[in-house]
């Protein structure tokens, strides 16, 4: 028996939970600020300039994490029972 157009038009409820998280996304996508990627690159370049020169020394990802001070070394290991 074919479906009617209003059976057909009604999402079911697992589709109708995608668009409505799809919807939220949405509204949320519309407050979100946009910039071209040019002015953003501009931006980092700058930025890579200023710190470079103030914190270069000090920069983690630049220099490394001394083994003593990593804050994610593993300090003892565990045994399973």
């Amino acid at each position: 028996m074919p479906l009617s157009l209003l059976e057909q038009a009604q999402p079911s409820g697992d589709s109708l939970n995608a668009l409505q998280r799809l919807v939220e996304q949405l509204k949320l996508d519309t407050c979100v600020e946009w910039i071209k990627v040019s002015q953003a690159v501009a931006e980092l370049q700058q930025y890579g300039r200023a710190s470079s020169m103030l914190s270069a020394c000090k920069d983690a990802l630049l220099v490394g994490v001394p083994a003593g001070s990593n804050p994610f070394w593993e300090l003892s290991s565990c045994a399973l029972l």
